[in-house]
């Protein structure tokens, strides 16, 4: 689903326009925005947990040219699902085998 189908859908399930549903959907990123460049956390109930973390400074081997290379530390953001998410992924799964 690209952001402009999930803008739409958004919209129809709120009542909300398309316009005043893309402001919003900005205003929640923008603020998500802000508590990770602050270093928080940010939890939403029964989707998950975003949060950043550091990834440390680490060596790594060009596999073509046997070259050993170092890769500086960094920041990333990374996504913990909650347990209702998984459960329901995890039945996806299964139906699928």
């Amino acid at each position: 689903m690209n952001n402009k189908a999930f803008i739409a859908e958004l919209s129809d399930r709120t009542g909300f326009t398309q316009e005043d549903t893309q402001r919003l959907v900005r205003a929640v990123i923008d603020a998500m925005t802000v508590e990770f460049e602050h270093g928080n956390q940010v939890s939403i109930d029964r989707l998950g947990t975003f949060a950043v973390k550091k990834r440390l400074e680490r060596e790594i081997i060009n596999p073509a040219t046997k070259q050993h290379m170092l890769v500086p530390p960094k920041l990333v953001l990374s996504f913990r699902p909650a347990a209702t998410v998984k459960e329901k992924l995890k039945k996806e799964g299964e139906k699928d085998e």
